[in-house]
């Protein structure tokens, strides 16, 4: 099994890095920080002639290192019950590698792996967060993926999820889950 884990977090170590670790621990991955790309948010063209223009960014390098990768879990902080911009952008993006002839059958293919969710937020996130678990699920369902599970974690400064018993001690059944 091959894991790519994918950061929607700005803030380097933040809550939700730390929480994936405890997820990650011991498991061979490749870790992929959105925040260090350049991904342009999508323009949508499905409906013109020409159809989606290709975009001068990094964003099919890293579909290229994604689609290697078996199972995929997403780390991202809770905004405004959601996920990070910078993870919303990436997802977006999809649509157009949907139709992109670079990326044959790109939703077949996402169809045969499994993913997981890591999210932190500071209020209340196993409420307010099953909106963003919701939006995953529909995402995963939409593309065909295998949606195996996930973990909110509480923290609202940074070094806070040390203090999250409950997430940290779900983030290890996960990892063995995982394993």
């Amino acid at each position: 099994m091959s894991i790519a884990v994918i950061y929607g977090s700005t803030r380097q170590n933040g809550n939700t890095e730390q929480l994936t670790e405890k997820v990650i621990k011991g498991l061979e991955i490749e870790k992929i920080f959105l925040r260090d790309f350049t991904i342009q948010p999508i323009e949508d063209l499905r409906h013109t002639e020409a159809g989606f223009v290709d975009v001068d960014d990094d964003y099919n390098k890293l579909v290229e290192r994604m689609m290697k990768h078996d199972t995929f879990i997403f780390a991202t902080p809770i905004y405004w019950y959601s996920m990070s911009g910078t993870m919303k952008n990436f997802i977006d993006r999809w649509s157009q590698t949907m139709r992109d002839e670079k990326f044959p059958d790109f939703k077949k293919q996402l169809g045969t792996k499994k993913a997981y969710v890591i999210a932190v937020g500071g209020d209340n996130p196993s409420i307010k967060g099953l909106p963003l678990i919701q939006q995953f699920n529909y995402i995963f369902e939409f593309m065909g993926i295998s949606f195996d599970g996930y973990v909110l974690g509480k923290a609202k400064r940074p070094g806070d999820i040390s203090e999250d018993a409950v997430a940290i001690s779900a983030a290890k059944e996960l990892n063995k889950k995982i394993k």
